[in-house]
């Protein structure tokens, strides 16, 4: 992420690129208090607790300003090492979770009281700080989606003498660790009252309101880090993720599939329909291919002999960017021996219905807010229901009974003949498809319009003309259809498999046809891949290959309406940088795009 300082004035005390303006106001600002600071402390009329009033002042500066001021506490910090702000290591005892779970129990600590002669060491971040007095201090330690409340009194202090000292150093947001004994407040919070409290990495910057939380969408996509750590849901939203995930692994392994690791990078792009990125090989002096899908290798490992692979991991597809289109997104594909399309239609239904399981507790059905408006009154909301066996659309079939036509034979869906008349149907329709308007793009775009919408709950359509299907096997009984389902949920595709063609004769056909595609301007078209249709000559067996969408599969599952929710760094317009001062480096965005 690029920095959102836009100056191009170095601050000698930060470092931070500012404006001249804001650099001469700085610097004014510091000979002021270097002037007062010369004439001396004034007399002291009476000690008071000056902590809470200093704090209520920070939290009315603007961000560049507290973000100054903290900066120089902590370079102070940093030279006085009273104490070092940044120590090497901090002993924990127990997890937040832990703590909670072992000290939370109803009537293990009764209220008011503490658990004399235990002590444990915690570590986390602060997010609220109330102060009673100067020798009474009230923190909330989160971490690990948990919370623990620190009771810090002076009398409980080992060193009471330095007890204001010591916390008028944290602030919001920032990271410490605490010793101390598990208590419970009297009014019943589960609590630890600290004998000691270090500070460990402190925050710089303000964190925001504890109240208003963190809520600007663009800011939660670009720092997710400050996401994660205001927003729960945010968190409880990537773990979800990681079940689902860990849910697919153990799926596959419990049936005996093994899992490989195939190139990122390779001389074609093939496997799927998509325009690919460029990358160049300096050594080799060659210009490769992200993959776009990991298809041709894993069926060249069943070729090998090794009958049930899957991956699990990236794929690159150098197309737009939308509520449901990431340029860089996971997938996972599996092929598997000796079995065809049948065969996985029922793996997936059983799959996806044991993981919402998983996920409710036993329920089958979920709710989905398709406009994003979870909580708000009138918002539409979708239940979606897993149970098998799905419902199943045949593509030709549904297509006829939507516009009242009688499509060509199947074994005609390749002609140019059929490319006239769908031409002439998406027109008269008002069905839309950008040049070039081949079979496939067309036939695409007419399922888009009238089968998709009606998958709701997840469905299956099944029987897709060959010439949509490079890869996939003829129908063993529809000439010119072959062997191929879709999963659809919400409308939007989430996992593509057929029974694979295993004919290199065949293929090689196939991938001939998609040149004379390519040729015609569609980018998304497939080159020959000689090396695998040699894999093939040695010999596929009957193979079943199938891949779904995880990113996709995770909006669903946790109602949600944006790629860009489900993904810890999904990307991003780049952020304008300043230009660099001569004798300076440029100031760089993140990896981030």
């Amino acid at each position: 992420m690029a920095t959102e300082t836009t100056g191009t004035h170095k601050d000698p005390v930060t470092g931070e690129l500012i404006s001249k303006q804001e650099l001469k106001r700085r610097e004014k600002q510091r000979a002021k208090e270097a002037a007062k600071a010369a004439k001396g402390p004034a007399p002291q009329a009476k000690p008071k607790d000056d902590s809470k009033t200093a704090a209520t002042n920070e939290e009315e500066l603007n961000p560049n300003q507290y973000y100054e001021l903290r900066s120089r506490q902590i370079l102070n910090l940093k030279q006085t090492q009273s104490p070092n702000p940044y120590p090497h290591k901090f002993h924990v005892t127990r997890s937040l979770q832990s703590y909670v779970t072992t000290y939370g129990v109803e009537g293990k600590i009764p209220p008011g009281s503490k658990l004399d002669g235990t002590t444990e060491s915690l570590a986390g971040r602060i997010h609220n700080i109330r102060a009673s007095g100067a020798k009474l201090k009230f923190y909330d330690l989160h971490g690990e989606g948990f919370k623990v409340q620190i009771m810090a009194t002076q009398q409980d202090a080992a060193d009471p003498d330095n007890f204001v000292a010591t916390h008028d150093i944290f602030r919001r947001g920032d990271i410490v660790g605490v010793t101390g004994t598990p208590s419970r407040t009297k009014k019943g919070e589960l609590s630890i009252s600290p004998s000691s409290i270090q500070l460990l990495s402190p925050n710089l910057h303000q964190l925001p309101s504890s109240h208003f939380g963190l809520k600007d969408q663009e800011t939660r996509y670009r720092k997710r880090y400050l996401d994660l750590i205001l927003n729960e849901n945010s968190r409880k939203l990537f773990v979800t993720r990681s079940k689902i995930v860990n849910y697919v692994r153990r799926f596959l392994d419990n049936l005996g599939f093994m899992e490989v690791e195939t190139p990122m990078t390779s001389l074609l792009a093939g496997g799927a329909t998509a325009k690919p990125f460029i990358t160049h090989h300096n050594d080799l002096n060659l210009d490769l291919y992200l993959r776009i899908a990991p298809e041709l290798y894993l069926k060249q490992l069943v070729v090998g002999g090794l009958d049930r692979v899957y991956e699990i991991g990236r794929v690159f597809r150098n197309e737009g960017i939308d509520l449901t289109h990431n340029p860089e997104f996971t997938i996972c594909e599996f092929y598997m021996a000796y079995a065809d399309m049948e065969d996985l239609m029922d793996i997936t239904e059983a799959m996806v219905e044991g993981m919402v399981k998983s996920l409710t507790g036993g329920s089958t059905k979920l709710i989905y807010h398709p406009d994003g408006n979870k909580g708000q009154e009138g918002a539409r909301q979708l239940e979606l229901e897993f149970q098998r066996p799905w419902k199943r659309y045949d593509m030709i079939g549904t297509l006829e009974e939507k516009l009242g036509v009688k499509f060509p034979p199947g074994d005609t869906l390749h002609t140019e003949e059929t490319n006239q008349w769908l031409r002439e149907l998406c027109a008269k329709h008002n069905v839309e498809c950008s040049e070039p308007r081949t079979n496939a793009r067309m036939l695409d775009k007419l399922v888009g319009e009238y089968i998709e919408p009606l998958c709701i709950s997840p469905a299956f359509i099944v029987g897709h003309p060959q010439v949509m299907s490079p890869l996939a096997k003829w129908h063993r009984s529809r000439p010119g259809l072959c062997e191929r389902f879709e999963g659809f949920l919400c409308g939007k595709e989430i996992c593509n498999a057929y029974t694979e063609l295993n004919d290199p004769f065949e293929q090689r056909l196939r991938f001939e046809e998609q040149v004379r595609q390519k040729e015609q301007g569609d980018d998304e078209a497939q080159g020959i891949d000689e090396t695998f249709i040699d894999a093939l000559e040695h010999g596929l067996p009957p193979t079943g290959g199938w891949g779904i969408g995880i990113d996709r599969l995770v909006m669903f599952l946790t109602d949600s309406t944006n790629i860009k929710e489900v993904l810890l760094f999904p990307a991003m317009k780049p952020l304008e940088v300043a230009l660099p001062q001569p004798g300076h480096a440029p100031l760089a965005p993140s990896g981030q795009i």
